[in-house]
């Protein structure tokens, strides 16, 4: 059986990626007997359409995560931060170890690697990238 980084099996994996990006909600036990008819003009629905798909996701979908959310973020918009915020962590995981790599290189020849200009730039962006992460998590609260 093949075995991804995190201990589980692959296809429960891909399983897991597919469950994420599902534009639809998950099947309920029992169907969903109840609906709702929500009546919006043309200028609404635009914008209820250009929101879902900006989230990959159906309108219903849409309406029924921002009502249910308390008035926050919706159950997408907390993945697509959480994904965020892991691929920044998987950035600044590599960066460490391109600044290891040099200290390494620097401290055994006494010389400066050509680049650490280059690496430095990039730590730098990555922190504005977490700032923007943080700051899109804060305005949304």
């Amino acid at each position: 059986m093949d075995v991804d980084d995190d201990g589980t099996a692959a296809g429960d994996a891909a399983s897991r990626r597919r469950e994420q990006r599902r534009r639809r909600r998950a099947n309920a036990a029992g169907g969903r007997r109840l609906r709702h008819e929500v009546k919006v003009t043309e200028a609404e629905e635009a914008q209820l359409k250009a929101r879902a798909a900006e989230q990959g996701i159906t309108v219903p979908r849409l309406l029924v995560e921002a009502a249910l959310a308390g008035g926050g973020e919706t159950a997408t918009q907390r993945r697509e931060v959480a994904a965020q915020l892991f691929a920044t962590y998987r950035l600044l995981a590599a960066i460490s170890n391109n600044v290891n790599q040099i200290a390494r290189a620097t401290n055994a020849t006494g010389d400066a690697q050509p680049e650490t200009a280059a690496t430095l730039e990039a730590v730098r962006r990555t922190a504005l990238r977490v700032d923007a992460a943080l700051e899109g998590m804060v305005a949304s609260s």
